[in-house]
């Protein structure tokens, strides 16, 4: 099935799953089980706001944010669903930075654990660039399920594609 787009880099048996899923129509029915209720941080100043506090709770060393927004240009441009920004710059004899999250604005319509796993991922990369053990140790840390609910992320961004080509 080429549909499976968001994620062909599982294992065949969760791909399986997936399928039977979608062929039996109930991928739906088990994302809206599992996950029943939309956010209500849909401004960026609330997101802002949910976002500075899961970084003071777990990365108190991490820099103020200077800017969280959401973008609805951002998987057409980036092709990512969240990306982050730091800048570190002199200016006179101060060392000033730019710390930035920016939130594919899809996730406005999200369950709040799929807005918190691309949120926790944009603030562990603040800490580890690259996708390692320790930064996957970090966003376990943030969010125990980080790995299931990245899975039924995906799930869920498949399921809205498809019901978006049947409509």
């Amino acid at each position: 099935m080429a549909g499976l787009k968001y994620i062909s880099h599982y294992p065949e048996h969760i791909q399986d799953q997936a399928k039977a899923l979608i062929e039996a129509d109930r991928l739906g029915d088990y994302l809206k089980q599992k996950y029943p209720e939309e956010h209500q941080l849909q401004s960026d100043k609330a997101l802002y706001q949910y976002v500075t506090e899961l970084k003071n709770r777990h990365m108190k060393n991490v820099g103020t944010l200077s800017q969280v927004s959401y973008n609805s240009k951002l998987k057409v441009l980036k092709h990512a669903l969240g990306i982050h920004t730091h800048q570190s710059r002199v200016q006179g004899s101060k060392l000033k930075s730019h710390n930035s999250i920016t939130v594919a604005s899809v996730f406005k319509e999200a369950p709040l654990e799929f807005l918190r796993m691309i949120v926790v991922h944009e603030l562990a990369h603040f800490k580890e660039s690259d996708h390692n053990r320790a930064f996957y140790q970090l966003c376990t840390h943030m969010q125990p399920d980080y790995h299931q609910v990245e899975l039924d992320m995906r799930l869920w961004l498949l399921w809205r594609e498809l019901e978006k080509n049947e409509s």
